[in-house]
């Protein structure tokens, strides 16, 4: 027999379902003998039903070679087989193409977190994660959050992709608890399908026909369907009691200036009376109180270091505008 002197390599997502390739893929797949070093993978049975044959390669380069003459095809496998392929290069005189099957589309490793989250939880996972329940995650999440904010606030580019990937990790962890629970469990598939179907819904501008003059009408056109989707009573509902205090007033103040309420701060000289009533000039002046509150102590954070003769940790937040 001959030998092959043109190789074409298809490469492929784990990603995504197998069969699911590239018309050129297909093209390659059906323009000589198929190998594979797995050829009972899913991909491999995947293109067999399609009426592709698919053959075992073997794990000799150069005799996959001598095999077939012209040109030969290789399925590659969910990692590439980058070693076969290597060999597969170096051999003189062989010409190597590599097609591009399918590819990862936008948000494609959120597929490999939630499936390390599975692992994680199932028999023979994490001793550690198969103990926890929504109660005992629940700190986690207000840290990771907290850690997240502060990795904005800081302009620090590594932690915040670090924060945001822990506090996804608490939304995955959520969810994956969620799915094993009875009764009415859900999964982060439909945590997802509810995010999507809620995003569409609350942009007619973007999804449907509504037309808006700016940002303001966007938000406007937003607190109006929401409206009309949690039918609430008062303007006080949805606003959670748990969050910090200072947040809490401030919501409270901005909604009531939504619904045109003209409702006095509480009376009295003591404590909480005064910081309600600063609050209410903080959302006066387009300023958000937390924020102000925090970055004024970290201010004095900075201060107090130093005092102490311990050199600046970095920037200071500054007052955010809400």
């Amino acid at each position: 027999m001959g030998a092959v002197d043109r190789l074409l390599i298809v490469s492929s997502s784990p990603r995504l379902p197998a069969g699911m390739l590239s018309w050129p893929a297909w093209e390659a797949l059906r323009s000589g003998p198929v190998f594979a070093l797995d050829a009972d993978s899913a991909q491999a049975r995947a293109v067999r039903a399609a009426g592709v044959p698919v053959e075992p390669a073997g794990a000799d380069a150069p005799a996959l070679r001598d095999r077939v003459e012209g040109t030969a095809v290789w399925l590659a496998g969910p990692d590439g087989d980058p070693v076969f392929v290597d060999a597969l290069r170096s051999l003189p005189g062989l010409i190597v193409e590599t097609v591009e099957g399918s590819w990862d589309p936008p948000g494609a490793r959120l597929v490999d977190a939630a499936a390390v989250m599975d692992r994680l939880r199932s028999p023979g996972g994490c001793p550690w994660d198969a103990e926890q329940t929504h109660e005992t995650l629940a700190p986690y999440l207000l840290e990771e959050t907290y850690e997240l904010v502060e990795a904005i606030e800081d302009d620090d580019r590594v932690h915040l992709r670090e924060e945001l990937g822990d506090v996804l990790l608490q939304v995955l962890f959520h969810a994956r608890l969620a799915e094993e629970e009875t009764p009415e469990p859900f999964s982060i598939d439909d945590v997802a399908g509810d995010l999507v179907a809620k995003l569409v819904r609350r942009h007619p501008h973007v999804f449907a026909d509504r037309a808006v003059g700016g940002a303001a009408e966007v938000a406007a056109n937003w607190d109006e369907i929401k409206a009309a989707e949690k039918r609430r009573e008062s303007v006080t509902d949805g606003v959670p009691l748990g969050q910090p205090a200072l947040a809490l007033a401030a919501k409270l103040r901005r909604r009531a200036a939504k619904a045109g309420l003209d409702v006095p701060s509480p009376a009295g000289d003591d404590i909480g009376s005064r910081l309600f009533a600063l609050v209410g000039e903080a959302v006066e002046a387009d300023v958000d109180p937390e924020a102000a509150l925090r970055a004024a102590s970290r201010a004095y954070r900075e201060a107090l270091r130093a005092a102490e003769g311990i050199p600046a940790a970095g920037p200071v937040g500054g007052v955010v505008a809400g």
